[in-house]
């Protein structure tokens, strides 16, 4: 319960402050940082953090994604609205799969949000989730059953009992080129580690890794999913080739995203 209400002017005031630091949703995030504090004098505080350029999420200890409020920390990469695209289809596929306990990996997990959500979809499924960032394992045991969440370099950090059991794969391994991080936004390239995002010289030396041994650990018929752009979909189409899955892209406008997938042949 706040101790001071927060005034109609006070409100006022914030959206005009939010907007002039360039927030497109000023009305919205100003709602939420009402919401999240106790006194005026608080929300000032988190005003001025918004203001200054720290992330909303990272502010408010949340993302939304895909209906469910993600806990986020500083530094851990914050799930973007373009993901839950490659969730989609993994809950689709999983379903197409028809396993009473579908067995599903989220590889560089970040927060754990897509493991989350597509857990959320399908409570009967086996989740596990792995990043090399210790700050996002922490994170990720917040969002998901603490003990199938691990540290470790990709497949390094998985169970051996699950190689060749995967059915479904889901892999957001960082796909910005190295030269390209200097022009991404402030929120991301001051805010979130770098290993979330630096992807190489051409961003996809890590799906490279991912692609190369993920026959290895799905099952027949299983499926590897990538989140990927536009201009490397086809060069990761032809990675999982090389790796000996069988390739589609898929693209959606509303949630402006790329996802490869990769069927391994039965």
């Amino acid at each position: 319960m706040k101790d001071v209400p927060i005034t109609e002017s006070t409100t006022h005031e914030i959206v005009a402050r939010l907007r002039s630091a360039g927030c497109v949703f000023a009305e919205d995030e100003a709602a939420l940082l009402a919401e999240a504090a106790a006194t005026e004098s608080e929300l000032e505080s988190l005003v001025r953090r918004r203001v200054a350029g720290e992330p909303l999420e990272v502010i408010l200890g949340w993302a939304e994604f895909a209906g469910l409020r993600i806990a986020v920390e500083p530094g851990v990469f914050v799930p973007r609205f373009r993901t839950a695209f490659l969730v989609a289809q993994a809950v689709d596929l999983a379903r197409e799969l028809d396993r009473e306990h579908p067995l599903i990996v989220d590889l560089c997990c970040g927060t754990g949000a897509m493991g989350a959500a597509v857990l959320g979809a399908l409570p009967a499924a086996e989740v596990y989730a792995a990043d090399v960032d210790p700050d996002a394992v922490r994170v990720a045991r917040r969002n998901l059953p603490p003990g199938r969440v691990f540290e470790g370099d990709l497949y390094d950090a998985l169970p051996q009992e699950l190689k060749g059991r995967i059915d479904i794969l889901v892999a957001n391994a960082p796909y910005v080129p190295t030269d390209e991080i200097a022009m991404m936004p402030s929120e991301a390239r001051d805010y979130e580690h770098r290993v979330a995002l630096d992807g190489g010289i051409d961003g996809l030396d890590i799906q490279r890794r991912v692609a190369a041994a993920a026959p290895g650990w799905l099952r027949p018929g299983g499926y590897l999913l990538v989140e990927t752009s536009v201009l490397q979909a086809p060069t990761s189409s032809a990675v999982f080739l090389d790796s000996g899955l069988i390739p589609r892209v898929l693209h959606s406008d509303d949630h402006d995203a790329t996802v490869v997938i990769g069927r391994k042949p039965e």
